[in-house]
């Protein structure tokens, strides 16, 4: 029975059945052509933040480190800006704010959306039909037409366009969590789990939370692209990140008008952040692809 089993005994079932999956998931992965793209695409991201200091030729903030408006040479492989910044140390240390961008972002609108369409999903009643009208009212207006009303109230900055974008996917998160806690409470196990007699707190931590968070893994993942391209729409505005920072967004606005006279200084940072979108999205199918019970058990 389950409301008879111990938490010691329950916690070495979970780590025994655990083990297992974890194998299966990572062969999975790796075996996904999108997957193991997009993994080695978030690594060499991951790579280039943490050892920017390290690698970068120049400090991106550093006027005249070379000539103005420099074409890509070997001394200066991606060129440089009408300032004289060096654009591969520019880039370089963009990644550390991109990654930020997808981790705060993603972090506010994921455990936000999770807790309310947690809630929502497993109170029912009253209490899921307030949730839920309140989610549907703010999913009625755009991602940018919220991001923008936050931005009027906080102010424009990278920080502040960060949570923006973060309460802005709030509503969709907390939909995806609604609908499959909804479908998770009308499977057998749940309904056994109930008849055991389990507590609240056992049904939504052990029942539906682990059933929930592969979902929203697969969409966080995803998500974290869509909050990159928000952020450089904003930067790209004038309303996310501000001079001298080395944002991508703000590093293709601030190049518009030189175009036909530097066109690298749009052409890297533009692939820059399409070849990050590309691999979060191709990390995400993979991971879609890995956690499918049909292809883990291959």
């Amino acid at each position: 029975m389950i409301h008879s089993s111990s938490t010691a005994e329950l916690a070495d079932d979970l780590a025994t059945a655990s083990a297992p999956r974890k194998r299966s998931f990572w062969r999975a992965l790796l075996a996904s052509p999108s997957g193991l793209i997009g993994l080695v695409i978030v690594a060499v991201l991951i790579f280039a933040a943490l050892t920017a200091p390290v690698i970068a030729p120049y400090d991106p903030l550093r006027m005249a480190a070379g000539p103005r408006l420099d074409a890509p040479s070997t001394s200066y492989l991606m060129g440089t800006d009408d300032f004289g910044r060096d654009v591969l140390s520019r880039i370089i240390y963009g990644a550390r704010l991109t990654l930020q961008i997808g981790v705060i972002a993603v972090g506010i609108s994921l455990s936000c959306g999770l807790l309310l369409g947690l809630v929502a999903g497993y109170s029912s009643g009253w209490t899921e039909r307030v949730l839920m009208r309140l989610v549907d009212v703010l999913f009625s207006f755009t991602e940018i037409v919220i991001a923008l009303a936050c931005l009027a109230i906080f102010g424009v900055g990278l920080t502040n366009a960060m949570i923006a974008i973060g309460i802005a996917s709030i509503p969709f998160y907390a939909r995806v969590t609604h609908s499959v806690v909804l479908v998770e409470k009308g499977k057998p196990y749940f309904e056994a789990a109930v008849a055991a007699g389990a507590g609240h707190l056992r049904l939504i931590f052990l029942h539906l939370l682990p059933n929930v968070v592969p979902t929203l893994i697969v969409i966080g993942t995803l998500g974290v692209s869509t909050a990159i391209l928000a952020a450089a729409g904003l930067s790209f505005l004038g309303l996310g990140a501000q001079p001298p920072q080395p944002e991508w967004g703000f590093m293709l606005s601030s190049s518009r008008d030189l175009i036909s006279r530097a066109p690298w200084m749009m052409i890297f940072p533009g692939l820059a952040i399409a070849t990050t979108v590309l691999g979060f999205n191709l990390l995400g199918d993979g991971i879609r692809e890995a956690l499918d019970p049909r292809q883990t058990d291959r």
